[in-house]
This record gives C-alpha cells, sequence and structure tokens, in this order.
C-alpha cells in the first residue's frame, strides 16, 4: 500500500504514524550524514528523525518497559508448569467428559 493510499499517512514499526518526507542534501553532506548514522548504529532517516527532534525541543519519553510486570497477582500459581493439563481439562469441559486427572489447587 503506497502513501496515498494511507491517506498521506505511513506506517512505521507498525505502532507509530509517520509522515513521509523527502529531502535534497548536498552529496558531500550526505556522504557524511550517512557515516554519521551508520556510526551511531542507525539508519539515515532515524539519524535525521533524532536531529529534528533535538531541535524542536526533544523527543517523547521512552516507554518505561517495567510498567507492564507485575501487573496482577496469580496468586502463587504456576499455570506454566500445569499448562498441558489445563488444556485438556478445558477440551475435555467443553466434550462434556469427566477430566481423567483432577487437580488440587493450592
Amino acid at each position: 500500500m503506497n502513501n496515498r493510499a494511507l491517506g498521506g499517512r505511513c506506517c512505521y514499526d507498525g505502532y507509530i504514524m509517520m509522515a513521509r518526507t523527502q529531502i535534497t542534501l548536498e552529496p558531500e553532506m550526505q556522504r557524511r550524514a550517512r557515516q554519521r548514522a551508520a556510526d551511531l548504529g542507525c539508519s539515515l532517516a532515524e539519524y535525521i528523525r533524532r536531529l529534528v527532534a533535538r531541535d524542536l525541543g526533544g523527543t517523547r519519553p521512552k516507554a518505561d518497559i517495567s510498567q507492564i510486570f507485575d501487573l496482577g497477582n496469580s496468586g502463587g500459581s504456576d499455570i506454566s508448569k500445569h499448562k498441558d493439563q489445563m488444556i485438556g481439562e478445558a477440551i475435555e469441559a467443553l466434550r462434556g467428559l469427566k477430566p481423567k486427572h483432577t487437580r488440587r489447587h493450592r
């Protein structure tokens, strides 16, 4: 799907909507910018995005990944240990069968 089909918007990385922009650089400036981006381990586009963000007053703060951990309390259960048994019991229950093994909950 091209940029026009998206109403002038592009999807970057599946989550961030970006607008496509084209710039013209002198060959030497482009070469140096590509080299600087490579030195930083990023693409030329990412390097330019960082420069623009810095010039405009910074970037959005990055999300703290730790916020997605410890969101709930399992009550001490270990679902990963008993997942096959739990899935089997659920399938048997859907079929109207009596489970072969009865699990004891803590």
